[in-house]
């Protein structure tokens, strides 16, 4: 893969998308020296400065394929950057604090594309989940009193007439956190639920509108 070092560079001192940032102690690859450098994560991109104020990074590590692992013996807040496999580098690292440790491997753990791609399938499969176990306001309910969960079926809000679970007869008070009149705590719904619920009547009206609009505009003919 070609890199463009000045776009890369540009992308590595630009004061946007920096998700962590700060001083830590490197070990070099030639010298095991250890060697203080300024870090800067943005996305799976890991740069490091040799000053804060440096117009380009000395060094780019990208954070796919490794794992963040403690390095007990190289330093009492040291830890790892392991890319597996023959031949390939681990990078020595040592934060200045317990927390400040902490905290970067966190941060760089959870860095790396396929991080990224698992969280949002599983964020994804939490979602669907909501959605069929919902339980509808108190006036949905069914005969038993037991909210039900909503159907999972499409509806234009532009029909002509909207569903009669839909209609305007529903008050303000099937909102969730309110109590109703016996003092019990009603059900919570979801704010897709409350939009369904309140904005459907309204679309429908307007579409009304919009179809008497329509009549008082067409030329009148004369028989």
């Amino acid at each position: 893969m070609k890199i463009n070092e000045k776009n890369l560079a540009a992308f590595a001192t630009s004061p946007t998308g920096i998700d962590k940032e700060g001083w830590l102690v490197k070990r070099g690859e030639v010298n095991k020296a250890f060697q203080k450098r300024y870090f800067v994560l943005k996305g799976n991109l890991l740069f490091y400065f040799e000053k804060r104020s440096d117009k380009e990074p000395i060094g780019v590590i990208i954070l796919e394929g490794c794992t963040i692992e403690l390095a007990e013996d190289e330093g009492q807040f040291g830890f790892k950057i392991v890319f597996h496999g023959q031949g390939n580098r681990t990078y020595i690292l040592e934060a200045e604090s317990q927390d400040s440790m902490e905290q970067w491997m966190k941060a760089l753990a959870c860095a790396s594309f396929d991080y990224i791609k698992l969280m949002v399938t599983e964020l994804q499969r939490q979602l669907d989940e909501m959605e069929v176990n919902v339980p509808l306001p108190n006036d949905d309910a069914n005969s038993n009193g037991t909210p039900v969960a909503p159907p999972r079926v499409r509806h234009n809000p532009f029909n002509r007439n909207p569903p009669a679970s839909h209609n305007r007869s529903h008050s303000i008070r099937s909102a969730p956190g309110r109590t109703d009149h016996d003092g019990q705590r009603q059900h919570k719904i979801s704010f897709r639920e409350l939009h369904n619920h309140f904005g459907r009547p309204i679309l429908h009206d307007l579409s009304e509108w919009r179809h008497r609009q329509r009549q008082l505009q067409q030329p009148l003919i004369l028989l």
